[in-house]
């Protein structure tokens, strides 16, 4: 059956690349029959041949993440962020160097298995060259989004996955990485990757502009739009410059509002493209951009701005008092739980005595953040943050990542070798997070460290490391010792102080986060919540936790055109949630209503399913009929 559907599937390719037009499927397409060409032509390739991808080796992907080292850590947030919009189930988000080899990869563990079988892996080669047309290679070809689906594909063995991908460019206009999210159900039917299609869009630009803004970290930035309110989001025109006012740099969103190729551009004095000369320019620049201000381009375009920089005339700053050196710098993060406050100063307090803290909380609850904080408040804060998440690099990996290598230890190893995260912390801090996932084998060695206060790269001699540990796990560790898959040595270790992030929902100060939340995504844009929308946000019981708070808030201000965000922009999910009042009675007796509990399930696997009655009943083990019967019981229908 299998054969069959190889050759049945070989002659449909064969047939499009011989000329003979098609009126619908996969070949009618054109850029699909321009991909099929070029793979019978240019790469000689079989469709009918099933054969395991090109999996590069050990040494020559632990390059690569580093080569792509700062893409990596910008896109792990938004990756994860985009697998949860997707409600997870059935998808995988890749990424993918220039080449089309894949370097990072957030799926649900338990599909893992199904996504290595469809060949995606980390090290696979996926270009047209060697995978035939698929969202990742034909993407690097077309340098555009595209969605390849199922047929579409030019191997035969590749028909049972549906792609959507979009590339991520630099900020010279070179490609940098393709985004891309795959599917191996067989019921994704093309128009409904419409809507992935856009997260994946959305998703690619914001790593992009995010890349763009720390590449320009130290130059003059300039940001701007037709609208003020879209300045600071994914469509703003960026445009970096030197000292001396010639522009270094521009994103495709600027060249669009200037009407300029990149070429008419680069090296030019930025003065020569809007009307204010430089020192104008610079009167305007601020060190944290606020709001927008009139800039008119040479041939009269009105456009709003900001620009990014340190303002020509500064104060020199004074030596920092004692007192000033205490006090935490909390920019990144929202205290106004006081359980939570507490935990914070008794957690900065033993990190400068050297004490290694473990942070215990939900998914999402804001670990890497409170860590990071920390950091940033104590005598540390100058000195780098390294953060390690031990469930995201594959076993096999994470050795070399952790403790990097000495040149040709090992087949593909660079010559001049790679620096660990143990060695990149050197004098700051390792975020060590999820350690509950670390391999025992690494356990140990970590242990060493840690004790030593030396690290011995694979293949290298002992090297002297100045490093505070902060670790994280969603894990019960004492557990995982007990089962024999955590070192108890190392947890003792580790656990100088336990610190227990709360979730979301037993936080005091939802109302405060979601305001500093929201602030933080809108940016210079002016959003405000109606007390409808605030309140149903406020009531929504967040089982992604401060993760998914922010993912939602992301996505409705970038939907947000007038500046409010109404009940009828907040997903139905939460929209039509309500919040869990549990009679006095129960809550002593220590029971949860259960109709809640059902109303709640019914929408998560409704708003999973996109609404479809048939496959949502199927979910959920129950007939049509039943369910019907259920969203009537519980006034659940569909709003418009």
């Amino acid at each position: 059956m299998h054969s069959n559907h190889l050759t049945r599937h070989a002659q449909q390719v064969l047939t499009v690349a011989q000329g003979k037009a098609r009126l619908q499927g996969p070949g009618s397409d054109p850029s699909i029959a321009r991909s099929w060409l070029r793979c019978l032509e240019d790469y000689h390739l079989d469709p009918a041949l099933s054969m395991a991808p090109t999996v590069l080796e050990h040494g020559r992907v632990l390059e690569s993440r580093e080569r792509l080292q700062q893409v990596l850590q910008i896109a792990g947030n938004e990756m994860a962020s985009l697998h949860q919009q997707l409600s997870g189930a059935g998808h995988a988000v890749l990424l993918t160097d220039a080449r089309g080899v894949i370097l990072n990869c957030v799926t649900a563990p338990a599909e893992r298995k199904i996504f290595e079988r469809a060949g995606l892996w980390l090290g696979a080669d996926w270009s047209e060259a060697c995978e035939g047309t698929n969202g990742i290679g034909t993407c690097l070809v077309e340098r555009q989004s595209l969605t390849i689906h199922q047929d579409e594909h030019f191997r035969g063995r590749h028909t049972g996955l549906t792609c959507s991908a979009s590339p991520v460019f630099d900020p010279h206009g070179e490609l940098l990485a393709v985004l891309d999210v795959s599917s191996a159900r067989p019921d994704v039917s093309r128009q409904s990757q419409f809507h992935t299609m856009a997260l994946v869009n959305l998703s690619a630009k914001m790593i992009e502009s995010c890349y763009f803004l720390r590449y320009f970290d130290n130059q003059w930035l300039l940001r701007f739009h037709l609208q003020a309110e879209s300045v600071g989001l994914f469509s703003e025109g960026l445009l970096a410059f030197d000292g001396e006012g010639r522009i270094c740099a521009v994103n495709q969103s600027a060249l669009n509002l200037l009407g300029h190729i990149r070429g008419g551009l680069l090296g030019k004095p930025v003065e020569t493209f809007f009307d204010c000369s430089l020192d104008e320019l610079l009167g305007r620049a601020s060190i944290h951009a606020s709001a927008s201000w009139p800039l008119r381009t040479r041939d009269g375009r009105p456009l709003f701005a900001v620009l990014r920089g340190q303002p020509r005339s500064v104060p020199k700053p004074m030596a920092p008092s004692a007192l000033a050196l205490e006090r935490p710098r909390l920019a990144e993060i929202c205290l106004g739980d006081a359980a939570l406050q507490s935990d914070f100063r008794k957690s900065l307090r033993v990190f400068e005595r050297d004490v290694p803290l473990l942070i215990n909380g939900e998914t999402g609850s804001g670990k890497e953040a409170f860590a990071k904080a920390i950091h940033q408040a104590s005598q540390r804060a100058e000195k780098a943050f390294v953060a390690l998440n031990c469930a995201a690099i594959p076993e096999s990996l994470i050795e070399s990542e952790l403790f990097g290598y000495r040149g040709g230890s090992f087949t593909g190893a660079r010559k001049e070798g790679m620096r660990g995260k143990l060695q990149q912390a050197d004098g700051g801090t390792l975020f060590l997070d999820e350690i509950g996932d670390m391999p025992l084998a690494l356990q140990t060695r970590l242990l060493r460290v840690l004790e030593d206060r030396t690290v011995v790269p694979i293949g290298g001699e002992p090297q002297a490391v100045d490093v505070r540990i902060i670790s994280a796990t969603h894990r019960d560790l004492l557990e995982r010792v007990r089962d024999g898959s955590f070192r108890e040595d190392l947890y003792y270790r580790l656990n100088g102080l336990e610190v227990a992030l709360p979730a979301l929902r037993e936080r005091s100060d939802k109302s405060q986060l979601l305001d500093f939340l929201l602030a933080q995504e809108a940016g210079d844009q002016p959003v405000s919540l109606d007390k409808p929308a605030r309140q149903a946000l406020l009531d929504f019981h967040w089982p992604g936790n401060v993760r998914q708070l922010r993912t939602v808030l992301r996505t409705l201000t970038a939907l947000c055109e007038d500046g409010r965000i109404g009940l009828a922009d907040v997903p139905a999910m939460i929209r039509q949630s309500r919040p869990a009042a549990v009679p006095a009675a129960a809550e002593e007796a220590g029971e949860f209503p259960l109709d809640d509990a059902e109303r709640l399930a019914l929408l998560n696997a409704l708003e999973q399913q996109r609404w479809h009655m048939s496959r949502t009943a199927e979910q959920l083990g129950v007939s049509r009929n039943t369910l019907y019967r259920k969203l009537r019981k519980h006034g659940i229908a569909r709003q418009a």
